[in-house]
C-alpha cells in the first residue's frame, strides 16, 4: 500500500469505533465481507482470491453477518489469514491488516488490493486451483471466459478478430436471444469448447458482448 493510501487510511481511522461502525452500516457488498471467525485458511483463501480478482476489498473479522460485533477471539485467526494469503493463494497475495478496539472487543480489518497478476487461485483440500470473483456480496467461481481474458491480459497479447462466418454466427445467435450461457452457445453453434470460449472472450475485450451473472449462472449478451 502506498504512503499516500496509508496516510489517508490513518486520517480515516483516528476514531476507530466510528470508522468500524460506518463500515458495518454499509453491510456486505462487492468490496466488503464480514467474518465472525476464521477457522479454515483454505476457506478464507476463496475470499482473498475473489477480492484480488475483482476490484479489491476488505474483510471485517470479528463481525457477524448481521453486523453485530463479536470480536476476534485469538491471534491464531490473524496467522490463519496470513497462511491463506501466502500458502493457499497462487500467486501469494499481500494483505494490509489493522486491529481496532470497538465496544471493548478487537475487530480485524483485512484489506486486499486488486491483483495486477490475475488470476489469483485458491487451493482446495486436494491442492486443486480455483479462481473466484466477487459479485455483489458473494464469492463466485470464475468462468472460463474470465480465465481466458486474464490469460491474454497477463501476457499482453494483442487480440485481432477476423470477421468470418463463425464470428458472424455467434453474434447473430446472441442477437436472437436475450442472453445465453456458455453451454448454450456451444450447443447452438456446435463449436468446440475452446473455440466458443475464445470467441466470447474476444468479443468482451472488444466491447461487443458482456458477461452477466444471474440465477447462479453466467450469461452472455450483446452490449447495448
Amino acid at each position: 500500500m502506498s504512503s499516500v493510501v496509508n496516510f489517508i487510511h490513518n486520517i480515516m481511522t483516528q476514531h476507530p469505533a466510528d470508522y468500524i461502525q460506518r463500515l458495518i452500516s454499509e453491510g456486505e457488498h462487492v468490496h466488503q465481507d464480514f467474518k465472525f471467525e476464521i477457522s479454515d485458511a483454505r476457506k478464507i483463501a476463496k475470499s482473498i482470491s475473489a477480492f484480488a480478482n475483482t476490484e479489491g476489498g476488505r474483510l471485517l473479522v470479528g463481525v457477524k453477518d448481521n453486523g453485530k460485533i463479536a470480536g476476534v477471539r485469538s491471534e491464531e485467526e490473524i496467522y490463519m489469514i496470513e497462511a491463506a494469503a501466502q500458502r493457499y493463494c497462487q500467486p501469494p497475495v499481500d494483505l494490509h491488516t489493522y486491529i481496532y478496539k470497538v465496544e471493548g472487543k478487537d475487530v480485524l480489518e483485512v484489506v486486499i488490493d486488486e491483483s495486477p497478476r490475475k488470476p489469483v487461485y485458491a487451493l482446495d483440500a486436494e491442492e486443486r486451483r480455483w479462481a473466484y470473483v466477487r459479485i455483489k456480496d458473494e464469492n463466485i467461481l470464475a468462468s472460463p471466459i474470465h480465465l481466458n481474458i486474464w490469460q491474454h491480459n497477463r501476457h499482453e497479447e494483442k487480440v485481432i478478430i477476423a470477421y468470418t462466418q463463425r464470428e458472424q454466427q455467434v453474434l447473430n445467435l446472441l442477437a436472437q436471444h436475450p442472453c445465453l450461457t456458455l453451454n448454450q452457445c456451444q450447443r447452438l453453434t456446435r463449436m468446440n469448447r475452446k473455440l466458443i470460449t475464445n470467441l466470447l472472450a474476444d468479443f468482451i475485450r472488444f466491447g461487443l458482448v458482456e458477461q452477466v451473472f444471474t440465477g447462479h449462472a453466467f450469461y452472455f449478451r450483446l452490449k447495448d
